[in-house]
């Protein structure tokens, strides 16, 4: 049974933010709020509860393409190659946003990483989902929960949420209902900016 609790964005309660550090770093895996859908998170550094959530998506764990959520932009050198100032430019004035960044991996990505030619990072613009990351003191990593209604791709109700993932997950955060369009993904890996996926994002940012 997964835990259940209501944190509200303009005001992240640090009590309960402090319960999900928690259960994060004893290896369990939370669903949460950010400016786009709800997500399936687990700490960065803890590799079984990668793999639980690689198993969750089906995926082999060295194959998968998580996001790394991330408060901000200062310690992007510990898990991306060195950016030019034009790459700089677009993530600062992108977030933080309803964006994806495919950026070139770092030789410091941890273990389960390291074979990543790149890898994909999301700043959110949400309180909650910033606020876990900076308490934590490093990223976790993400991805989107999808749902098999064909119509409806994203659930966007927490507790429709927590009855279809309760005893997948360790802990669901109520913090509202989500958006049901997913990030834009936006490929700078290479010379020239690709987008990937259009999504909640605006491509004026270019």
């Amino acid at each position: 049974m997964a835990e259940f609790i209501r944190i509200y964005e303009e005001n992240p309660n640090a009590k309960e933010i402090k319960k999900v550090i928690k259960v994060l770093q004893a290896g369990g895996l939370i669903i949460y709020p950010t400016d786009t859908v709800y997500g399936l998170g687990c700490d960065i550094n803890n590799v079984k509860a990668l793999e639980r959530v690689a198993q969750i998506k089906g995926v082999k764990l060295d194959k998968a393409n998580f996001s790394f959520i991330c408060s901000d932009l200062s310690n992007l050198s510990d898990y991306v190659k060195q950016i030019d100032s034009t790459t700089f430019k677009i993530l600062k004035r992108a977030l933080p946003g309803p964006y994806t960044f495919i950026l070139p991996g770092a030789k410091t990505l941890p273990h389960p990483f390291k074979k990543k030619k790149t890898v994909g990072i999301r700043v959110p613009n949400n309180n909650i989902a910033l606020e876990i990351v900076r308490q934590l003191g490093r990223p976790i990593i993400s991805t989107s929960i999808r749902d098999e209604d064909e119509i409806i791709e994203y659930t966007t109700d927490p507790e429709l949420i927590l009855e279809k993932w309760d005893s997948l997950v360790d802990l669901v955060i109520d913090g509202g209902y989500g958006d049901n369009q997913a990030s834009t993904i936006i490929d700078l890996s290479e010379e020239e900016p690709v987008i990937i996926r259009e999504g909640k994002g605006s491509l004026e940012i270019f």
